[in-house]
This record gives structure tokens, C-alpha cells and sequence, in this order.
């Protein structure tokens, strides 16, 4: 008896297959913690083997593969992103003021570390506290509009704390110069960032630095997770699909976009003081301009909004893009052309991004095994 006879026959005398499909051992390991911290810890800390060891060992020319410093520079954007896309892909709120977050931390942290303490985690702990201030006042007052007025409103409120820290704080800020005068200590006092970590292999952590950023990076996942996955996150979806309808089941909607506007501003804040940390140097143009918070935009549609993986896949084809094929003979000087075009097709060929298209394979490889397209 065939398969397709056996299945009507089950069908009809009301029996179902209950045997797990490889789409329902996904689902269950996706809905632990655990799991998930797991698996990013994993990506995390073997993306250095994946995408710099194992393509030198190939014999892939330098000019063409990854280098660690681009990795945890991709870590970093990715923090910025997943928290990003808690407030546009989760909540329906885009913003594109964002980099008002990335950057007052930014100057918090390293104004923090010249003139008190070049701690890393106090330089985290203040650029962090900033942008939440920064982010619970603006979005305080743009939250009182909706749609096309309240992009615009972050827009503007970007761009006048830039021109503010760009002259009539440039005392302070060091102008169009930047502020050179970051001071990072040891973290915990004791662990130079650009150490070696001397007992794990070079191939997979090369120093503190990388240790420092993945591992923010895996906690930036777990909040995340923890957020979608608790009622709040699913009132946050309630908000995107249908506003008036979560106010009239007695949601204070206005109360919930403020919290989640803050939350993705602390997000930011992480990762703009981790920025400065890695660099030690603030460059107003890369922290504070109009064109970051359009960046992080791009980084999180490339990667698929409404995903929590996939704003760190955006991040990193983004720097990838910027940092590689810019340096590339011949075509480095069109990197923003190859980056355009590499955004259309994305949004034409994956309209869910990258982290869409993996799930899309994921599916019909779950199909081919026995599962349920679902």
C-alpha cells in the first residue's frame, strides 16, 4: 500500500501522525532560553573559524574574506540592529533618528572614560543610562504623532542634537574633529581588551575584545527572545497589526510604543558605547549623522524585519559590503551602487529579508522529511 494511501486511510478513520516532523523540533528547541543562547553563542563565537580561518585555508586571497576586528565591528551594528527591529519590526514604529542613541552614548562613554574612568562595563553602564534619557524625552514628545510624523520627528530631533554636538558643544565634543581623548581601561581591571585569550585557540577567539562584544551580543539575543516571548512582546504585536483595536481591548497603546522606543534606544546605547570602546575614538560623522540612522534601516530590512536573528545577518552583509567589496580593484569605488542593488533584490527576491529566505529553506527541508508547511 502506498504512502499516499495509507495517509488518506489515517485521515479518514480520524488518526493523525504524531510523530515529531524535524519543523516541530525546531519550533520547541527555538521556544527555550536556553536553546537560543545557546545557538548564538555557537554562531558567535565560531564565526571567526567560519568566515576568516577556514577561507585562508582554501586559499581565498585576503582582499576577499572577512578580518576579526570587521567581525566584532559586525557584532556590534548587530546589537544596534536586533534592538532596532524591536521597535520597527515588532512594534511598526519607524524611526529614523536612531543614531541620536548610538551617538550620545557614544560621547557619554568616552567622555565618561577621559575625565572619570576608562572602566568598560561603567563606560556601557553610562552611555547606556544617556540614551535612555535621550530616548524616553523624544520619544515622549514624537510619540504624540503617528506614521510619515513621527519618522520625521526622530529625523529632526537627529538632526539638532548633531549640529548641537557639532558647534555649540564642540568645546566639549571636539567638534567635526571628534573626541580623541577616550581613555579604555583593562576590563575588570585586570584583562587588556587586545590581549590574547591564552586559553582558547586562536582559530575561534583571538582576543578580550572579541570575548567582551560576543558576549553582549549573545545577551542583546537572550533580552530580545525574553521580550518577544513574554505578554509584553505580544502586546507589542498586537500594536503592529491593528492600533485601534489593542485600544479598545483596554491597552494603554501610547504607554507600550514609549516603553518599547526606550527599550530599542538601550540597545543602542549598548552598542554605540561598545563602539567606542573598540575604537577609541568618537567620529561624529559614523555616530551622530542622519545617514547612521538610515544605515541601521538598511541593516535591518537586509536581514528581515520581525526576525530576531536576522537584523545580525543584515549587520554583517551591510559591513561586509562597506568594508571588503569597497576595497575591491575595479569595483570598490561602486560599493554603494553593488550595496543598492544587493537592497532591491533582497526586498524584491526575499521580501522577509535574509533570515526569511533561511527560514523559507528550513521549511522545505522540513517538508522533505515528513513535516507540515506551516
Amino acid at each position: 500500500m502506498s504512502d499516499e494511501v495509507k495517509s488518506a486511510e489515517a485521515t479518514e478513520s480520524g488518526e493523525v501522525d504524531r510523530s515529531p516532523s524535524l519543523y516541530d523540533r525546531w519550533a520547541a528547541v527555538r521556544e527555550h532560553e536556553a536553546a537560543v543562547a545557546a545557538l548564538t553563542f555557537l554562531g558567535v563565537f565560531l564565526a571567526p573559524l567560519v568566515l576568516v580561518v577556514l577561507p585562508e585555508m582554501l586559499g581565498v586571497p585576503t582582499q576577499y574574506i572577512w578580518y576579526r576586528s570587521l567581525i566584532v565591528l559586525a557584532l556590534i551594528w548587530g546589537i544596534f540592529a536586533v534592538g532596532y527591529d524591536l521597535l520597527l519590526g515588532f512594534t511598526g514604529l519607524l524611526s529614523f533618528g536612531h543614531a541620536i542613541f548610538w551617538g550620545t552614548a557614544a560621547y557619554a562613554a568616552g567622555i565618561f572614560s577621559a575625565n572619570v574612568t576608562g572602566s568598560p562595563i561603567a563606560m556601557i553602564l553610562v552611555g547606556t543610562t544617556t540614551a535612555v534619557l535621550f530616548a524616553w524625552v523624544i520619544g515622549w514628545i514624537s510619540l504624540r504623532r503617528g506614521g510619515i510624523y513621527f519618522a520625521i520627528l526622530t529625523l529632526a530631533f537627529g538632526q539638532m542634537i548633531y549640529y548641537v554636538f557639532l558647534s555649540p558643544l564642540g568645546w566639549l565634543t571636539g567638534g567635526e574633529n571628534g573626541f580623541t581623548g577616550v581613555e579604555v581601561e583593562p576590563l575588570l581591571g585586570f584583562l587588556p581588551l587586545g590581549a590574547e585569550v591564552a586559553v582558547v585557540p586562536d582559530a575561534i577567539v583571538q582576543t578580550w575584545m572579541y570575548v567582551f562584544v560576543g558576549l553582549a551580543a549573545v545577551l542583546a539575543v537572550v533580552v530580545g527572545n525574553r521580550i518577544l516571548n513574554s505578554p509584553y512582546g505580544v502586546v507589542l504585536r498586537a500594536i503592529r497589526e491593528n492600533e485601534q483595536r489593542a485600544e479598545f481591548v483596554g491597552l494603554n497603546v501610547w504607554r507600550y510604543k514609549l516603553m518599547a522606543f526606550v527599550i530599542s534606544g538601550a540597545f543602542a546605547g549598548v552598542a554605540g558605547s561598545l563602539y567606542v570602546i573598540q575604537r577609541s575614538f568618537v567620529p561624529i560623522e559614523n555616530t551622530l549623522n542622519w545617514t547612521v540612522s538610515g544605515e541601521i534601516v538598511i541593516m535591518t530590512v537586509l536581514g528581515g524585519v520581525g526576525s530576531l536573528f536576522g537584523p545580525l545577518l543584515g549587520a554583517g552583509l551591510y559591513m561586509y559590503v562597506a568594508n571588503i567589496v569597497s576595497g575591491m580593484p575595479a569595483i570598490g569605488d561602486f560599493w554603494h551602487m553593488i550595496l543598492g542593488l544587493v537592497f532591491v533584490l533582497v526586498v524584491v527576491l526575499l521580501p522577509e529579508g535574509l533570515w526569511g529566505g533561511l527560514t523559507w529553506l528550513r521549511e522545505r527541508a522540513a517538508e522533505a522529511f515528513g513535516g507540515e508547511d506551516r
